[in-house]
């Protein structure tokens, strides 16, 4: 099993940055694809950015193309969302999840494992 907690969300002006964080304990995290996603109420969950288990692999939304970078230390257990240039289209609160078999999908349905998520404000 995988265990995640986000962090590092908060408020923003738009055009600002911020990165998010995401801490994972179990044994099988670093042969697991890895995946962001956001949510706004009222919305369906909407995917963000996939990297595979080895970092060799990243795919993003067109929507945070170009904006946000995502990575991964294995070592510490940690996966990061760079997000810059934020947009007030940006706002949501932001899940990190984990797919034990997969290699980095955009289909919320194959991750296993999410976490509580963090909000993330873009303010106008």
């Amino acid at each position: 099993q995988v265990q995640l907690v986000e962090s590092g969300g908060g408020l923003v002006q738009a055009g600002g940055s911020l990165t998010l964080s995401c801490a994972a304990s179990g044994r099988t995290f670093s042969s697991s694809a890895m995946g962001w996603f956001r949510q706004d109420p009222g919305k369906e969950r909407e995917f963000v950015a996939a990297i595979s288990w080895s970092g060799g692999r990243t795919s993003y939304a067109d929507s945070v193309k170009g904006r946000f970078t995502i990575s991964r230390d294995n070592a510490k257990k940690m996966v990061y969302l760079q997000m810059n240039d934020l947009k007030p289209e940006d706002t949501a609160i932001y899940y990190c999840a984990a797919d034990p078999l997969g290699a980095g999908s955009s289909s919320a349905y194959v991750y296993n494992y999410w976490g509580q998520g963090t909000q993330v404000t873009v303010s106008s």
